[in-house]
């Protein structure tokens, strides 16, 4: 494998951020997948008999390189959920299933993003990805699409939704310039912390 190392980046962050990090991404969500199995199963079944409709939510984002891809969750909505109120979620959004409020309090709806980080769409630390309709074209030149979207990244454990639109850029932009091993675990060891904190999620 052949490493393009960029005139002002340091050799052993490049490294880490194009061997490393995808070796660390492929173990954690391959053991991830095959231990909580039996839970995806009872979290789908739980989804069907709460609402009808998919038990997997997929939705085109915006990954590496400007390029789209699907990003995988567990349905929390109702499945027209586009015809019941607006397309922006808030605390008491009446389109969220009974059940899809508990997925949202205990973060567990993006647990099918591990299929995404396993087949190389997106890693486990990163910026969050976003449909291509919030992005203009200035902002899909950014440097933080050099890298793969995350399931969690510096947005989600510095504010998450209390953030405004460029307080979470300039976070991912953080990101771009301090990615290393030791701020990933920071940012993963975060990110358990507010899950069992069980803190708000929209």
């Amino acid at each position: 494998m052949q490493i393009d190392v960029k005139q002002d980046e340091p050799f052993l962050k490049t490294v880490y951020k194009l061997l490393i990090k995808r070796i660390i991404d492929i173990f954690v969500s391959a053991t991830v997948l095959m231990l909580l199995m039996p839970l995806f199963i009872i979290i789908g079944i739980l989804i069907k008999i709460d609402s009808q409709g998919p038990i997997i939510y997929k939705q085109k984002r915006v990954g590496k390189g400007g390029k789209d891809f699907y990003v995988y969750k567990f349905r929390t909505m109702y499945s027209n959920a586009d015809k019941i109120g607006p397309t922006i979620t808030k605390e008491g959004d009446c389109r969220i299933t009974r059940f899809g409020k508990v997925l949202r309090k205990l973060s567990l709806d993006e647990l099918p993003q591990m299929f995404n980080v396993l087949l190389g769409q997106m890693s486990l630390i990163g910026y969050r990805p976003g449909v291509r309709e919030n992005y203009s074209e200035a902002d899909l030149k950014s440097r933080i699409f050099d890298l793969q979207p995350g399931i969690t990244g510096y947005a989600q454990v510095m504010g998450r939704s209390a953030l405004t639109t460029e307080e979470k850029r300039n976070w991912e932009l953080k990101y771009v310039e301090d990615i290393s091993f030791t701020v990933d675990l920071k940012i993963f060891l975060l990110t358990i912390k507010k899950v069992v904190a069980r803190e708000a999620a929209y």
